[in-house]
């Protein structure tokens, strides 16, 4: 099963947006020096159900290699939904929500507390990320992909 050319347009049109803004260069003679981020994962909101990640993910790049993406939830109660984080191998099965191939990054329980970090170490290669629980992934708002890139210096 493929996916759609709407689904195909706006995969193209996220990854430009990712380009234009991670390839920006500062103007003028200063010296852009920068130290690794520590980003939590849709910021207050944390990782959780029914966010607009693509959205975020967009707003809040470039990421740049050796930036810590945290993925903050709470741990599966009576009360709250479980949560966990998939690192999916590539496109197709982001856009599918294909979990078969598929790395299990965090645990359902590994998001409590301080959450789980991850370490973007892979330069100009896509991560995609998803929440494998239930329907979460394939509402398409709990799962986001990034496009780690290298510092730029002047």
């Amino acid at each position: 099963m493929g996916f759609t050319i709407a689904q195909g347009l706006l995969l193209v049109l996220l990854i430009a947006s990712t380009m234009a803004v991670s390839t920006a260069r500062p103007i003028g003679n200063s010296k852009h020096t920068k130290t690794p981020k520590r980003i939590i994962v849709g910021g207050t909101n944390n990782w959780k159900y029914g966010f607009d990640y693509p959205t975020w993910a967009i707003e809040h790049g470039p990421f740049y290699i050796n930036d810590t993406l945290v993925f903050k939830y709470d741990p599966p109660t009576n009360k709250t939904f479980p949560h966990n984080v998939y690192l999916l191998p590539n496109l197709d099965s982001f856009l599918r929500c294909d979990f078969t191939n598929a790395q299990k990054v965090a645990n359902e329980t590994q998001g409590a507390g301080e959450g789980f970090e991850f370490v973007l170490k892979k330069p100009w290669q896509p991560h995609y990320f998803a929440c494998g629980v239930g329907a979460h992934c394939f509402n398409g708002t709990m799962r986001f992909f990034v496009l780690p890139i290298y510092h730029w210096f002047r």
